[in-house]
C-alpha cells in the first residue's frame, strides 16, 4: 500500500484518523507544502512515492500532462465535514488499495463521489 499526501484543501486530522487503514501518510502542511505550487507537491508526491488525495481538479489535469505516477484519489464533493471524507475514504478503501497496488502507469486518477 502506498502512503496517502493529503492535500491542502482537506483536513490534516485526516491522517490521525485514518492511520489504522493508510499508516505513515502525511498531509501537505507536515512537509512545509501547504501554499507549494500544485506542480511542486506533484514532484513530492513522485519522488517519495504517495498517492495525492486531494479535491483540485488540477491534479488530475496534472496526471494526463505529466503521465503517472504520482497517482491521484480526487474527490468530487462540494463542502462537507471531515467525518463524511473520512468514511468516503474508508468505504472506498478496496478501490483505493487496488489503485496502489497497480504497476499500470495509464491507471492514474481513482475518482470519488
Amino acid at each position: 500500500m502506498k502512503l496517502l499526501l493529503f492535500d491542502q484543501n482537506l483536513s490534516p486530522r485526516l491522517v490521525d484518523r485514518l492511520a489504522d487503514l493508510y499508516p505513515g501518510s502525511i498531509h501537505v502542511s507536515t512537509v512545509g507544502l501547504s501554499t507549494a505550487f500544485d506542480k511542486v507537491v506533484w514532484g513530492y508526491a513522485r519522488q517519495h512515492d504517495y498517492i495525492i488525495v486531494t479535491k483540485d481538479a488540477d491534479f488530475s489535469e496534472l496526471g494526463l500532462l505529466l503521465g503517472f505516477p504520482p497517482q491521484v484519489i480526487w474527490i468530487r464533493r462540494g463542502n462537507c465535514s471531515t467525518q463524511e471524507m473520512e468514511t468516503l475514504l474508508r468505504d472506498n478503501c478496496d478501490a483505493i488499495n487496488a489503485l496502489s497496488a497497480s504497476d499500470d502507469s495509464e491507471t492514474g486518477i481513482l475518482t470519488l463521489y
